[in-house]
């Protein structure tokens, strides 16, 4: 059974093996991506007991999905397979500094017919945990229906929800009802992980305190906000907030992923009974793994080089 339930949208990743522009590289590596697929494999590594809901369509990208996640030790009871749509997939290039550049091709993908009847029978009430993203409820109206359907589930059956914006201004279609979604999505969450510059988009203000009072005042029990190279900041409520500094990285291959790395050790603390604090010690350390390497989910680490990292950080 598993201990972690994730909802998202995995793709096909095609990552350039060339310096350039997408449009003039011939040369691509094929891997897999999506945030909650990368707190999956994270979790997964970390020998915890992970069910990955999503929809794919049959096609070679949707199988070697499959393949991927059952190679990772992750629960695929739940995948579902659409006859007329096809697994999202996304192109994206090589650069030796600064962020690479992506081209999604999801708008109209097996994820996006995704719907409450199709996950109506999920059991939340044997896990240990759901953990949500805001990337799911901007992809379509009928997922994001889906999205808030699990989470109302989950928060009536006492199941433990961590929920990180994760904010993708693009495929949401306002910036008015991305804000507005998210925040409600939110109120659900026992434990909130927003970025400094994803609460001053969504509430106003890119204080700390500030952004972790608001969610704190919306239901949250825990808000620890993303900080970067800083850190984060762990507020509790009834308690002040400590900040617990980041894993000095000499140099930062690819950003991608680093949330997702983040999200594994807040989840992985909670799961093995840690503080908050120490919650926020695992995450910033996955997430300092995860930026030194190049792809989404290639510097998820085992657990023994995760406590390792950690001792000799030390």
């Amino acid at each position: 059974m598993a201990s972690v339930v994730l909802i998202g949208e995995p793709m096909g990743l095609f990552r350039a093996q060339e310096y350039g522009a997408v449009k003039d590289v011939s040369r691509f590596t094929r891997s897999v991506a999506g945030a909650e697929l990368n707190v999956g494999i994270g979790l997964s590594r970390l020998d915890h007991k992970v069910k990955y809901v999503t929809k794919l369509g049959v096609d070679p990208i949707g199988e070697h999905i499959v393949d991927y996640l059952n190679n990772e030790g992750m629960d695929t009871s739940s995948v579902l397979f659409s006859d007329n749509h096809e697994t999202g997939l996304m192109l994206k290039n090589k650069v030796s500094d600064g962020d690479p550049v992506t081209a999604y091709y999801r708008r109209y993908s097996a994820f996006t017919t995704l719907s409450v009847e199709e996950i109506k029978n999920l059991d939340v009430e044997s896990i240990e945990l759901l953990h949500i993203t805001g990337i799911p409820p901007a992809v379509s109206f009928s997922v994001r229906e889906a999205i808030f359907y699990l989470m109302k589930k989950a928060k009536e059956a006492g199941t433990f929800i961590t929920f990180d914006p994760n904010i993708r201004p693009s495929i949401w279609e306002s910036e008015k009802t991305m804000i507005s979604v998210l925040n409600e999505l939110a109120s659900y969450a026992d434990v909130v992980l927003p970025g400094i510059a994803e609460g001053k988009l969504l509430m106003g203000s890119d204080d700390v305190e500030e952004i972790a009072q608001f969610y704190l005042d919306q239901g949250a029990q825990v808000v620890i906000t993303k900080s970067g190279a800083h850190g984060a900041y762990v507020t509790e409520k009834g308690k002040e907030t400590v900040n617990v500094k980041g894993f000095k990285v000499d140099k930062v291959v690819d950003t991608v992923g680093a949330g997702d790395g983040f999200a594994v050790g807040v989840i992985h603390a909670y799961l093995n009974g840690r503080s908050w604090t120490d919650a926020a010690i695992y995450a910033n350390a996955i997430g300092s793994l995860q930026v030194q390497h190049s792809g989404d989910n290639e510097g998820l680490p085992t657990r023994s080089r995760l406590e390792s990292y950690i001792a000799n950080y030390s």
